[in-house]
């Protein structure tokens, strides 16, 4: 029988999060952090399974770049209590494969993230 689990986080400057190496964590990449002058090297970190960035129709296609991404939210964001981004953190059920899983994960940001006009990645 399947659990249920929703966590919700907001990473903001305000705390000292950077979205690039929030991401580049998540996704067990090496990004650079234009802002900053840094990189995030999580490129040997073990368990990612599955990455992927779901983008709303009216964003740019080099949105699909991680690093491009990241980079011009932190950019864009200036403000010193700014919410750089949102970490969603779901349960999915251990009965389906990891295909279904994908598929069910991919179903719920569309519905609930992307059409809303927000950039979804997946790590």
């Amino acid at each position: 029988m399947a659990n249920y689990h929703l966590s919700i986080k907001i990473f903001s400057r305000g705390k000292s999060a950077s979205a690039v190496a929030k991401a580049a964590y998540r996704a067990g990449e090496k990004l650079r952090e234009v802002r900053k002058g840094e990189t995030h090297d999580y490129s040997r970190k073990r368990g990612v399974v599955h990455t992927e960035i779901l983008l709303p129709d009216h964003a740019l296609e080099a949105y699909a770049d991680r690093e491009i991404l990241w980079n011009a939210v932190e950019k864009s964001e200036t403000a010193k209590n700014a919410q750089l981004a949102r970490e969603v953190e779901i349960s999915l059920p251990a009965e389906l494969t990891m295909e279904q899983n994908i598929a069910l994960a991919r179903e719920f940001v569309n519905r609930n993230f992307v059409c809303a006009g927000m950039c979804v990645l997946r790590p």
